[in-house]
């Protein structure tokens, strides 16, 4: 069974990697079983929160507006990660965002994976919740904040340890980390000719986006486009 490892969690602006953005990630780096150092920065996504996702984590615009984008943070967090294998709830789907940012970047990110929510579907009762917060709860493990990245990750940690504890002897297999499969391309920036069009299509129809249009790629200003003349029609 594995005893060193990062334990990761993000918060995002929505659940699809390829059309949303990271705006929090917290880690914390184990080893032998013992927490040995700690990660936390904001992610500017160079957007407009929704207020669904302040409402959720208690994040704002003003706290984020001024933070670094994901373009500076990634290879601070790659050189934090080193490379041990990463744990979280559901850990794919960090896994996913980290690693689309990680190829924008030209740089290589492949993992091995521990996913605690996997674990607390294994061994716990199937009338129980299995998301993060009741799994803790169930375990009796306190959680600082909910929807924080680097409580929920010091508390993904907490679980598997205790998972580990309880049912480690019975089920070594079980916690053995795996292979995170997530395939991903590189994102090619927006032209200025797609940037242009865009904003001649924002004025004519008098449209305000909540997106920084010079933060978006190729694929994501041609989406926006195609939306605005569905919408609203060409100039």
């Amino acid at each position: 069974m594995v005893s060193s490892y990062i334990a990761v969690d993000l918060e995002t602006t929505g659940l699809d990697p390829k059309a949303d953005k990271i705006i929090e990630i917290g880690a914390v780096r184990v080893i032998d079983g013992k927490v040995t150092a700690r990660y936390e920065t904001f992610v500017n996504p160079y957007r407009k929160l929704e207020e669904r996702v302040i409402a959720l984590t208690g994040i704002t615009d003003g706290e984020i507006e001024l933070a670094p984008g994901i373009q500076t943070v990634i290879g601070e967090f790659l050189e934090f990660a080193d490379h041990l294998p990463i744990l979280g709830h559901h850990v794919i789907f960090d896994f996913s965002f980290l690693k689309r940012a990680a190829v924008n970047e030209g740089k290589e990110f492949e993992r091995q994976g521990i996913d605690t929510l996997k674990l607390a579907r294994r061994f716990m009762p199937p009338d129980e919740k299995k998301n993060l917060k009741d799994a803790c709860v169930y375990f009796g493990i306190k959680q600082e904040k909910s929807h924080r990245a680097l409580s929920d990750s010091m508390a993904a940690h907490d679980l598997y340890q205790e998972l580990k504890k309880q049912y480690g002897s019975q089920e070594p297999e079980a916690f053995e980390p795996q292979a995170l499969i997530y395939k991903v391309k590189r994102e090619q920036p927006a032209s200025k000719r797609q940037k242009e069009h865009l904003q001649d299509l924002l004025k004519y129809h008098k449209i305000v986006l909540s997106v920084q249009t010079d933060h978006l790629s190729r694929n994501e200003i041609s989406r926006i486009t195609d939306k605005i003349i569905a919408q609203y029609g060409r100039i």
